[in-house]
């Protein structure tokens, strides 16, 4: 979120800037510095205001990714994160507080091993919020050398929209294909299922979709087996 979203926000909801703040618990001076960029956007601001002003989890603060970092010492619960997000599969599970579904789908795909589900849950995101800030994913992921999985994910997700006859969804997630397709690695990855054997490797490298072949790899997954692809 920035200024610009903010002060759009408050307009959609033909609100004052008096009639904002009250509902923010913010003063109409600070409100004003707020939405003229002369104050920065606060985290815990950022998410009040996501309630209060009805945005989508796009606007919440994405953090700076370094890859030389440590990990968090706590693993995300993912599939509690995805249903945080909306998704149904995951609608029973919660997390205390939502993140950005491009640091979701960004720490996800880093994963070495995924639970299936959650994983099969990846296009997913990609699918409902293509309005996620999309430079700062293919950047990051560029980072951690996570291109290729990102990539299968955004196919398998514009397959999906294209069997539910979604031409707008198609448009946007195949412009996000053409920005990775020029990064595209040519070395063999799985998506988030490094633990299997080489048997499987084996059979795979056979048996894989032409999707998952050109993105180099090693997944049964298919974008007309997901739960959610059917209309």
């Amino acid at each position: 979120m920035d200024e610009k979203v903010l002060k759009e926000a408050r307009r959609r909801k033909n609100w004052t800037q008096e009639q904002a703040a009250l509902a923010l618990g913010v003063t109409q001076a600070y409100l004003s510095m707020l939405e003229r960029g002369r104050r920065p956007l606060s985290d815990r601001f950022v998410c009040r205001a996501l309630k209060v002003l009805s945005l989508p989890p796009t606007a919440l603060p994405l953090r700076s990714q370094d890859p030389g970092m440590a990990a968090s010492p706590r693993k995300p619960d993912f599939g509690a994160e995805l249903g945080a997000l909306g998704h149904p599969g995951f609608s029973y599970l919660s997390v205390r507080r939502r993140r950005n579904p491009a640091e979701v789908l960004l720490e996800a795909l880093s994963e070495p091993n995924l639970d299936t589900r959650v994983a099969e849950g990846l296009p997913w995101l990609a699918l409902t919020y293509v309005d996620m800030d999309w430079d700062w994913l293919v950047r990051n992921a560029k980072l951690r050398d996570r291109q290729n999985r990102l990539g299968f994910a955004v196919s398998l997700a514009s397959e999906v929209a294209a069997d539910k006859n979604d031409s707008e969804r198609v448009r946007e997630l195949r412009q996000r294909l053409e920005v990775l397709e020029s990064s595209r690695l040519a070395r063999e990855d799985t998506f988030c299922h490094d633990s299997m054997t080489h048997a499987e490797r084996v059979w795979l490298r056979e048996h894989r979709s032409p999707t998952a072949a050109h993105w180099n790899l090693l997944t049964d997954m298919k974008g007309e087996h997901l739960a959610y692809a059917s209309p």
